[in-house]
């Protein structure tokens, strides 16, 4: 029906998170016909940083620079050391704004199924970290799924075998949600991990 041009391009703007057939497809128009000088810097920006971006080379994250503004930044919490699992979630968590400590992201989980193994994590550069670095507490922030769960136990038993206190971030029923409309897994979570108050 397209083109060539612009079928390749739907094609490439599905590879983003969330993007159908048809979303792609009006961004493509939308870039084409109304804001070709958007799409130009869109182009320009985006090669820029496929060019320069890579990860920081003590934490992970996405970075420019040898090592990030997190990691350079004198203020933070060295005893404590968060890990999670993508530099999303690195975000996610600066925007609560609540922890004040250093991070270590995995750039995944364990998943033996996808050949995914502690060698791929760098699981050895996060047990270095705890050796050389003053590291008090490590909070572990993986997702809630499977994989999330066994990468946390594995690194946990790692850790602390260091000597280092281990913990793990709280699961359970969202702030505003109704138990009602909670699945099942999340409430026999919430309730194995309730607290005294």
């Amino acid at each position: 029906m397209f083109s060539p041009l612009i079928e390749n391009l739907i094609q490439a703007l599905r590879c983003l998170p969330g993007v159908g057939p048809k979303s792609a497809q009006r961004m493509a128009m939308h870039l084409l016909e109304r804001d070709r000088e958007a799409a130009a810097q869109l182009a320009e920006r985006l090669t820029l940083a496929i060019e320069k971006v890579g990860h920081c080379s003590k934490c992970r994250t996405m970075t420019e620079a040898e090592t990030c503004a997190l990691c350079d930044n004198p203020n933070r919490d060295a005893s404590v050391l968060c890990v999670v699992e993508t530099p999303a979630d690195v975000l996610a968590i600066e925007q609560a704004g609540n922890f004040h400590g250093r991070y270590f992201v995995l750039l995944g989980h364990l998943s033996p199924i996808d050949g995914v193994g502690p060698g791929d994590l760098g699981i050895d550069l996060l047990m270095s970290r705890l050796d050389s670095e003053p590291v008090e507490e490590l909070i572990i922030a993986t997702n809630p799924t499977v994989e999330g769960e066994a990468t946390a136990q594995f690194i946990a038993e790692r850790a602390r075998g260091k000597g280092v206190k281990v913990s793990r971030i709280a699961h359970g029923v969202p702030i505003g949600g109704e138990l009602e409309y909670i699945d099942g897994g999340t409430l026999a979570h919430a309730f194995s991990s309730r607290q005294v108050i």
